[in-house]
């Protein structure tokens, strides 16, 4: 396992356009760490694959008039050390529910580096989306995911998944999607 990094002084920003070479270099270290430790890792086309569509869509976001595309950085130090984003309804999601979710957005891209993993970022980060979703009156999110140690986190966080697709990703994998309500911070 890596080493552990302290945090120094955690700090959460919206996404400008300085941010796309330290995001897209997160994106890498984070989504190939996803794919090994999922015993993945040989998957590289899928790797690439799934940064570069990273890469794009926070391109996407810094265009808030063409898009509904949100993104967030967390920073310790000045350091890009996590990400997140709210957008709508991902396809994954759709298919997993029959379209019954399609109106609801989804948090995702929630990646935070390893050494920083377990400290408290992906709980701060998600409860920026929860702040930016109270000031606009969205009550619920959604969420999903096919890795198997996200999903025991989302398991602890959100309880039961509002659907669990079997062999969604090939033999023996499941794709869990989680409708969630938005909390105040006093409800947490």
């Amino acid at each position: 396992m890596g080493e552990v990094s302290t945090l120094d002084s955690l700090s959460i920003t919206p996404l400008a356009p300085k941010d796309i070479p330290s995001i897209s270099k997160l994106f890498k270290v984070t989504i190939a760490d996803a794919f090994e430790r999922e015993g993945l890792g040989h998957l590289q086309a899928d790797i690439r694959q799934e940064t570069a569509a990273k890469i794009q869509m926070a391109n996407a976001a810094l265009n808030p008039q063409d898009t509904d595309v949100y993104f967030w950085l967390a920073r310790s130090g000045g350091a890009v050390i996590g990400t997140v984003s709210y957008a709508p309804c991902g396809e994954d999601i759709r298919k997993c529910t029959d379209n019954r979710l399609s109106a609801v957005g989804e948090l995702g891209s929630l990646y935070v580096l390893p050494e920083f993993q377990g400290q408290g970022v992906g709980s701060a980060l998600i409860e920026e989306v929860m702040a930016f979703l109270r000031k606009r009156g969205i009550s619920e999110f959604c969420l999903d995911s096919g890795y198997k140690r996200a999903q025991d986190r989302w398991l602890r966080k959100f309880g039961t998944p509002y659907a669990a697709v079997q062999d969604y990703w090939g033999p023996d994998s499941v794709h869990m999607v989680w409708l969630c309500s938005v909390r105040d911070p006093e409800d947490s």
